[in-house]
């Protein structure tokens, strides 16, 4: 494991943690929940409406879902995750979610501290991850209850979300809400280590302790990177991108919303530079405020690679007029004019200047001058990795390339989820192309189920070497 300088390691250092997580987002807790000891079965009294995998699951049904061939469950299932794992464990959750029914999970879930892994979560912040930085007025993207977490229900836990309503969104504090409670309700907390910022390659790392940062160092069997992807927003690395009026989260609308006179109806247009679900929620809240949006994207507005394409208009309506907007509310044949809407499809910003103007280039090489109050800039993120070695590049499907979770993402077994280039290494989440909640809980099913697997084949070893075995830390995976 690469975190450190090698040479700089002490043999007579404390014993390894059998396993660390980076990151305490929703990725982070998943996995904790299930090295925790909580085991899933099938629910002898429910029948999954795919046959061929509920005859699947039959054929094991007294073993736990982690010591099952995954590989073999996933045969023939098909969803809107690339890997395998991730559709598993979300049609045992939530069959046929898909189609727009709210079956019950088929997993029975008890304790069993045999199936216990030490670990500990390291987080900037209280558990939650990213969810702390998101803008308050957008709403997921999921449901609601495509947002919670195995054992504990959504609703449950957000009375106000118990009366039915079509399609339920949320916003972000309160599933930050849900997720610092699923930690207290299903016993997690001490596992959870907060203020923790990652050091280095020589593996120290910071912990902030009222206003002073106290270092600190761990070694650890089994490294499981659940980061996410938002650490770095990307940049056009065009001229005037510095400049004060250029932003790169959506976060900046909200505050420039609320300081009245910056950004209203009153003001020049915001531009909106990206075509993706970002884009999408700083268009619809701009469009809230009665502010104008002038959209620039490089693809034409039907290509078919969009976002838009892949979410069911019936569960997506909102990113679906922006959709319709972004192709019926183009910039030609007319010039621009006092519409509080205008796409520019295939269009890419060559400038920005001091006097708040912006210069666009078209397909067709034309140059078009814009004056905006405001320029957001939503083109995707990438991951911070600066604490691996290369920055994590080599880890990737591409390891000429920076780490992305959607052009390169990091190499794994897709039903271990260990890095192919760095054993012991584990990746979830965002930074394997799962962006959902609803999917990135698969990378937890297949990470504890490797871990675990691993730890029964050792303890059988210990076991037929007279060395006894049952019980104890696990150690030794790798």
């Amino acid at each position: 494991m690469p975190l450190r300088d090698k040479n700089s390691l002490s043999r007579d250092g404390p014993p390894a943690m059998p396993v660390v997580i980076i990151g305490n987002g929703p990725s982070g807790i998943c996995l904790s929940h299930l090295l925790s000891g909580y085991t899933p079965y099938l629910d002898a009294a429910l029948v999954h409406p795919n046959p061929v995998l509920y005859h699947k699951l039959q054929e094991a049904k007294h073993l736990p879902i982690t010591e099952q061939d995954l590989q073999y469950l996933c045969e023939g299932l098909e969803g809107r995750s690339g890997n395998p794992v991730a559709v598993l464990y979300d049609t045992l959750l939530h069959p046929d979610a898909d189609r727009g029914f709210e079956f019950p999970s088929v997993l029975q879930w008890r304790l069993d501290k045999r199936h216990h892994i030490p670990h500990l979560i390291l987080g900037k912040s209280a558990p939650g991850g990213a969810w702390h930085a998101m803008e308050g007025s957008m709403l997921t993207i999921s449901l609601g209850i495509w947002m919670e977490l195995p054992g504990v229900s959504y609703r449950d836990v957000n009375p106000a979300k118990r009366r039915y309503t079509p399609w339920p969104k949320d916003r972000p504090e309160e599933i930050v809400s849900y997720y610092q409670n699923y930690v207290t309700l299903m016993g997690l907390q001490r596992n959870f280590v907060e203020n923790t910022y990652h050091g280095t390659e020589n593996g120290i790392g910071r912990q902030l302790q009222g206003e002073t940062h106290v270092p600190f160092s761990l070694f650890a069997e089994n490294v499981v990177l659940a980061t996410g992807a938002s650490d770095s927003p990307a940049r056009l690395g065009v001229e005037g991108e510095e400049l004060p009026y250029v932003f790169h989260s959506v976060r900046d609308l909200g505050a420039a919303v609320s300081q009245r006179g910056k950004s209203g109806p009153a003001s020049d247009p915001v531009l909106v530079v990206g075509a993706g679900l970002s884009a999408a929620d700083a268009i619809l809240c701009a469009c809230d405020h009665s502010i104008s949006v002038l959209h620039a994207f490089r693809k034409r507005a039907d290509d078919p690679s969009l976002i838009f394409k892949q979410l069911p208009k019936a569960l997506y309506p909102e990113y679906h007029r922006v959709y319709h907007m972004m192709c019926s509310q183009t910039h030609l044949p007319a010039p621009v004019t006092n519409r509080d809407y205008t796409s520019f499809p295939e269009h890419c910003v060559l400038s920005f200047h001091p006097d708040m103007s912006c210069v666009l280039r078209g397909s067709n090489g034309v140059l078009r001058a814009v004056k905006v109050s405001m320029v957001l800039v939503l083109i995707g993120t990438y991951p911070d990795l600066f604490f691996i070695k290369e920055k994590g590049q080599y880890l990737g499907l591409d390891s000429s390339r920076p780490i992305s979770c959607k052009h390169n993402p990091v190499d794994i077994n897709p039903y271990t989820f260990e890095c192919r280039a760095e054993p012991g290494l584990f990746a979830m989440g965002p930074l394997v192309g799962d962006n959902f909640v609803r999917f990135l809980k698969g990378g937890a099913l297949g990470i504890a189920s490797c871990l675990l697997k691993r730890l029964k084949k050792m303890e059988k070893k210990l076991i037929e070497d007279g060395g006894g075995g049952q019980g104890g830390s696990p150690g030794g995976f790798v």
